[in-house]
């Protein structure tokens, strides 16, 4: 299972409207358009998890028009990037 963020989306764009587009390329475990805690309103992008056939959907719809803004669409990264910690250094035993 991949898990895609899809960007630039339309203010309206609700999750089943992405589950609906996403649909034709393969399984659609999840879609959800990320919202604002404080006002409920689109923040513009969401994540969907396709069991299968996530390569295509980018290669497909990245800079594809949908409700008239060409969406970015790509493999998500996960939240913790970073290395964890930076190791001890070059500390030698006495």
């Amino acid at each position: 299972m991949k898990k895609l963020y899809v960007g630039n989306l339309a203010w309206g764009v609700t999750d089943e409207d992405l589950q609906g587009l996403f649909a034709e390329y393969g399984s659609v475990a999840s879609a959800v358009v990320i919202t604002d805690r404080e006002t409920g309103r689109s923040r513009g992008f969401g994540f969907v998890e396709l069991e299968d056939g996530a390569e295509r959907a980018i290669e497909a719809l990245n800079g594809q028009d949908f409700q008239g803004r060409p969406l970015r669409v790509n493999e998500a990264q996960s939240k913790d990037r970073g290395g964890r910690g930076g190791g001890g250094g070059g500390r030698r035993p006495f």
